[in-house]
């Protein structure tokens, strides 16, 4: 991808605070709406923040990534500059989360390119798979305090 922490030099990538991990997810996704619970319920550093991809840094985080904020495999993470997409992305948050997180950790044992075909069937059917939830509506007040929005 790009280098470690390349958004700062990209002016069309609003400052923020990236001294924290940020999921940027879709926020109107089931399946991702259940991944930031279990990213509030799991994370013991609680530290990772959410940031919704359809928000002004959303967008313009997956824009200098080469990510549509429509794509629905336009799942990111970032740590310490460094940003991972799709499967990876998820296996890293759970690796950072601890505990039982880290069995999302085994999704890097899955072949890349089967592990890429595979994510790519779940998020381009995830509507019809999983239904709509809005992220911030049923967000609990500790989750709704890791949301960038």
């Amino acid at each position: 991808m790009r280098p470690p922490f390349s958004y700062r030099d990209d002016p069309s990538v609003p400052g923020f605070d990236d001294t924290a991990p940020i999921a940027f997810m879709d926020g109107d996704c089931a399946l991702c709406a259940f991944g930031a619970r279990m990213i509030d319920r799991l994370d013991r550093s609680d530290d990772i923040r959410i940031c919704p991809v359809s928000t002004p840094l959303g967008r313009a985080m997956l824009a200098h990534y080469g990510l549509a904020s429509g794509d629905p495999e336009s799942w990111l993470y970032l740590e310490d500059g460094r940003v991972w997409c799709d499967f990876e992305a998820m296996a890293r948050v759970g690796l950072r989360s601890g505990g039982w997180g880290r069995l999302l950790g085994l999704l890097l044992a899955i072949p890349r390119p089967l592990r890429d075909w595979l994510y790519a069937r779940i998020a381009r059917n995830r509507y019809a798979l999983f239904g709509r939830r809005d992220l911030c509506a049923i967000a609990s007040p500790r989750l709704r305090a890791r949301l960038m929005t």
